[in-house]
């Protein structure tokens, strides 16, 4: 038995040696992320706000500290190193139930595969578990080919970042990228809610505005907020400050109740109006729950938020109909109310869904061309049954 043992051990040393990761994060150089292209950032280029700072002082605490998640940004680079690693700081080393730590604060790694023309998901970090350490240390690849490659580290989702550097051999080349992706210039800025910002993703990269950001090329800015997407007209005020805007995404509808929609939404839109009148607002319908169809009470309110929503677009339209357009939620999540976790939170499923809903109306308008499916959502809606209240 010693014999048979000891021979079976030596048949698994192979296997062993092959499955054994040569690269550890301790033996590499890191360098600082900041020395290379952020995107997907609307106002500074900082790790730790989506918000201006000359906002923060004026906003409630809990849009100031929620704004701190680093959602939707990335960093560019290219690097000859055959291992490619991260190590970060979080802010919070925040944890919940229903969404993947992978998404809350991981980062994720893309590299741009020249047989494909595309951006590929290579790895995403899993966090470490341990509460008394906010240190996470991953490296994401080994055993490349020592050859140039283009890479985009998206960040975390629903955590901050204090610090982030990215680790190469100590003998690699790392330095800006050259391949422009995606396109430097004009940028596409989302507002909204936790769906927006991420709720909930397996990892960074699955978010829908990161999806469109690779889909179409172009930055893609995330002011998702989670529980605190309730059309603040100082936020509008911000965001009307974002240079190089290609369009305003708007997606408040469920952060609010049926009067916000009806009582914020028109001064919303045209705060951002009057101080950019050439930049194109696409004002997204909020999503039926999973479960509204077979609810008493959320068959009601939904559809009454969005037709309060609606009516006031309707307002704005006969003002001025240029530049301003209209997402119905018909298959947000999909065909068969598949993409959530829990009914109003999206799987990556959910974020595709939503991603392919949004991109024929921002494809058209970065072409210049009609926008579609406007004929419909441009005549009146009808309140759906009995008022309810919230």
């Amino acid at each position: 038995m010693k014999q048979l043992s000891s021979s079976l051990f030596c048949l698994l040393l192979p296997l062993l040696v092959i499955a054994q990761d040569f690269t550890s994060a301790d033996t590499l150089r890191f360098v600082d992320a900041m020395q290379f292209r952020m995107i997907n950032y609307a106002f500074e280029k900082t790790l730790d706000t989506r918000i201006p700072r000359w906002l923060e002082d004026s906003v409630r605490p809990e849009l100031r500290d929620r704004a701190r998640c680093t959602t939707g940004k990335a960093f560019r680079f290219r690097t000859n190193s055959r291992a490619v690693a991260v190590r970060y700081t979080l802010l919070t080393n925040m944890h919940m139930m229903h969404m993947a730590d992978t998404g809350i604060k991981g980062t994720c790694l893309y590299i741009w595969d020249d047989d494909t023309d595309s951006w590929q998901f290579v790895n995403c970090n899993r966090p470490n578990a341990n509460k008394n350490d906010s240190i996470q240390r991953k490296v994401l690849v080994d055993r490349l080919d020592g050859k140039m490659h283009e890479y985009m580290l998206y960040l975390p989702l629903y955590d901050g970042v204090k610090t982030c550097d990215l680790g190469v051999e100590k003998s690699a080349i790392i330095e800006q990228p050259q391949l422009n992706s995606p396109q430097q210039g004009k940028k596409l800025v989302f507002y909204g809610t936790s769906i927006l910002q991420g709720g909930c993703a397996s990892h960074p990269g699955m978010v829908a505005t990161s999806i469109i950001q690779r889909d179409l090329n172009i930055e893609c800015v995330n002011i998702g907020i989670s529980g605190e997407g309730k059309m603040d007209y100082c936020m509008a005020r911000a965001m009307a400050t974002i240079p190089d805007v290609a369009a305003f995404i708007l997606d408040p509808i469920p952060n609010c109740t049926k009067d916000m929609c009806d009582t914020l939404t028109y001064e919303f839109v045209n705060i951002l109006r009057r101080a950019r009148p050439d930049v194109p607002i696409i004002m997204v319908e909020g999503q039926m729950y999973s479960y509204a169809k077979y609810s008493g009470f959320y068959g009601k309110y939904l559809p009454q938020k969005n037709y309060e929503f609606h009516k006031n677009y309707l307002k704005l339209r006969a003002d001025n109909p240029k530049n301003l357009y209209y997402v119905d939620c018909k298959g947000l999540y999909g065909p068969n109310n598949d993409g959530t976790v829990d009914g109003i939170h999206l799987t990556d499923l959910g974020f595709w869904y939503y991603a392919q809903k949004l991109e024929p109306y921002l494809k058209a308008i970065l072409e210049g061309k009609k926008v579609p499916y406007q004929k419909e959502v441009n005549k009146p809606y009808k309140p759906v049954g009995e008022p309810v209240t919230y």
